[in-house]
């Protein structure tokens, strides 16, 4: 399959897919942290390029629920949050047979412009890793993730990553067993 992760520079779902044998590619405003197949540009440019899946990871920052408190305070906001959820329905109604689209839980008012909540809600403990980080994921063409590996030893790491300039950069890293999970179920034998 020809894949597109986009709003990746991580490379670990790029990767994952790749391992299994597929037509992988990546593609962020950002360089890649792995090289390889990887497009450094406008995703929306590429959306038309015959892809047969698309894992996107668009920005969250405008409209994850962890900050919605700021769209009473911060001037602009609202309209940072509507460009956001513009991008995000650009995602996932683009001309691509399987999509999913991830974000964090998204508070209310992104949840009214996008017209959905998630199709589903995954943790990473479900997938190997002792953490917590509810991600939702709109699925289109797919079938939810099944769980690989439940694990105890719960824990906030994410959440509680030390502040800095990189700090959203960790953050948003997609964990490696729930890329492997999409790459099993999604990707076909």
């Amino acid at each position: 399959m020809r894949v597109l992760v986009a709003c990746e520079f991580s490379a670990t779902v790029r990767e994952a897919f790749a391992s299994r044998g597929h037509d992988a590619w990546s593609c962020d405003l950002l360089p890649s942290d792995r090289g390889g197949k990887h497009l450094q540009g406008d995703v929306l440019r590429i959306l038309n390029d015959d892809w047969d899946l698309m894992i996107g990871h668009p920005p969250c920052t405008y409209l994850c629920n962890s900050g919605v408190r700021w769209l009473h305070t911060e001037l602009g906001r609202w309209d940072k949050m509507r460009k956001a959820a513009e991008f995000f329905l650009a995602l996932f109604r683009a001309p691509i047979p399987r999509i999913c689209v991830e974000n964090p839980i998204m508070h209310g008012y992104g949840t009214t412009i996008i017209g959905a909540r998630a199709t589903q809600i995954i943790q990473p403990w479900m997938f190997g890793h002792g953490e917590t980080k509810a991600t939702g994921l709109w699925l289109r063409g797919l079938p939810p993730l099944t769980p690989t590996r439940r694990v105890k030893g719960r824990q906030q790491k994410v959440h509680l990553a030390s502040p800095g300039p990189n700090r959203w950069k960790v953050r948003s890293v997609t964990f490696k067993g729930i890329a492997r999970a999409m790459s099993q179920q999604w990707g076909g034998e």
